[in-house]
């Protein structure tokens, strides 16, 4: 009572009161969205501002104690669209709520009894409190908003979460540059991440695009049209040739869209209401096959979306270890490529997203060719997770949103996506194990495959927990 006497019945003659009084109000009115309606103004406005103050504080609590002790459900919750929906429209309506509260604080601020010296300070410092959070606010609604649209436009909808096989999740990374001289879907990179489910730790299986007569598991739909392997001459495909493809490992996505053969009629029927293809389907096969891991999703990622993704981080850096010829040609009497007269120069580059995208796709006039080719493409996937930093990523969310729906393909069930940002979290403290099923040690034409799942084993080994790794 004593307080509320000079607030609300002040003595208006009293500059110094009226000072004084002004100040405090505008303090507490922004300390504590609602005080002073509640001591000088409208109390039922008072207490409803106080309230949902109360409520978006304890929100706040409970969502940091989530972080830091039920860290992936609460990651769940916060990346399932419903939530994200509701958040964003709570952030508006507190918004809102800040911004008539605050001039409202002005106005029982009596500026005309304040004196002349206080009038400005007071408005101008009533202003900014009011206006900068509720301009934050808006721009976080908008952020949430963008990232609501993402995760709706990439994340395979509301399928149940997936457990991980043998404490791993295994998801096939395959980078397509579908330009207008292709025919049909066939990657250009083609990688296996294997994820351990509890630290995080990754190992990267590189496969070559031409690797050939991969094995398929015996539940595979595809085992009995190639028992002894993709396109080998002893199967049971009904048509002409061996296979319709080249029987490269990047032609199974065309082998099963365009072949139209009858060995291949009502394969993978879910696939497509389960965000995937017959083909993707059946590639994942030829990977588990391949690598003797169990493929649980996939990701695509369109290489010409890579440009906008990297403008979007404002560039990337990376390590270039030979020059990259840019702009060259084949002779249309000789069939020869004639290398370009520039040059990505060797060395350490922050390349936007034009060039990035030519550092990913030239393979002639490398010296190893295609295989550096994929050196490059897996080079430059590093980069920008490198660069995905909190800092840049708020600073750029909404062009990465924007970059990563055109970008991305994707089967993981958005309920699984919680699971996943804590797992890539985790995945900074350790470095990846990288494979490369590629010449030396693998001719892509003539494939030991026990030499590969022994490859493999090793480096999932290398990249477990030490108990499993016994």
């Amino acid at each position: 009572m004593d307080l509320e006497r000079p607030l609300r019945h002040p003595d208006t003659d009293s500059a110094p009161l009226m000072n004084k009084r002004a100040r405090w109000l505008v303090l507490v009115g922004f300390l504590f969205p609602g005080s002073a309606q509640v001591l000088a103004g409208n109390r039922k406005l008072g207490r409803f501002g106080l309230g949902a103050t109360i409520l978006m504080l304890l929100i706040a609590v409970i969502s940091v104690i989530g972080l830091l002790f039920f860290r992936t459900a609460t990651l769940s919750v916060f990346t399932n669209s419903l939530v994200l929906l509701v958040v964003q429209w709570l952030i508006l309506g507190y918004a809102v709520m800040w911004l008539i509260l605050g001039f409202d604080t002005l106005r029982l601020a009596r500026l005309v009894k304040v004196t002349p010296g206080w009038r400005v300070p007071v408005a101008i410092v009533s202003v900014i409190l009011t206006v900068l959070p509720v301009a934050g606010a808006a721009y976080a609604s908008v952020t949430v908003g963008s990232a609501r649209g993402a995760f709706s436009d990439i994340f395979g909808g509301g399928a149940p979460a997936v457990e991980p096989v043998d404490g791993r999740y295994n998801i096939m990374l395959l980078g397509v540059d579908p330009g207008e001289d292709r025919e049909g879907m066939r990657p250009d990179s083609i990688s296996l991440v294997s994820v351990d489910a509890e630290t995080g730790q990754s190992v990267i299986v590189g496969l070559p695009r031409e690797l050939t007569q991969m094995p398929f598991d015996e539940a595979s739909p595809l085992y009995p049209v190639y028992p002894d392997g993709f396109c080998s001459p002893t199967n049971n495909y009904e048509g002409d040739g061996y296979c319709f493809t080249t029987g490269y490992l990047n032609a199974m996505i065309t082998e099963l869209s365009d072949s139209g053969s009858p060995s291949y009629e009502g394969m993978f029927a879910e696939a497509t209401s389960q965000g995937s293809t017959p083909g993707i389907e059946a590639m994942k096969d030829a990977v588990s096959g391949a690598t003797g891991l169990d493929v649980q999703f996939y990701v695509l990622i369109d290489m010409a979306g890579f440009s906008s993704l990297i403008d979007a981080l404002g560039g990337v850096t990376v390590d270039v270890q030979q020059p990259i010829p840019l702009g060259g040609y084949e002779d249309p009497y000789t069939g020869e490529w004639v290398e370009g007269d520039s040059y990505i120069e060797p060395g350490v580059q922050t390349l936007n997203g034009e060039y990035a995208l030519m550092f990913a796709r030239v393979r002639h006039g490398l010296a190893n060719g295609d295989f550096d080719r994929m050196q490059h493409q897996r080079q430059l996937q590093a980069a920008i997770l490198a660069q995905m930093n909190p800092a840049n990523v708020l600073l750029r969310f909404q062009e990465l949103a924007g970059a990563g729906s055109e970008l991305v393909k994707t089967d993981i069930p958005e309920s699984m996506l919680g699971r996943f940002v804590d797992l890539a979290a985790r995945a900074k403290d350790h470095t990846p194990v990288s494979v490369e099923i590629a010449p030396p040690a693998i001719d892509p034409e003539y494939v030991d495959y026990a030499l590969v799942h022994q490859m493999v084993a090793d480096a999932v080994a290398a990249a477990s927990p030490p108990q499993e790794a016994e």
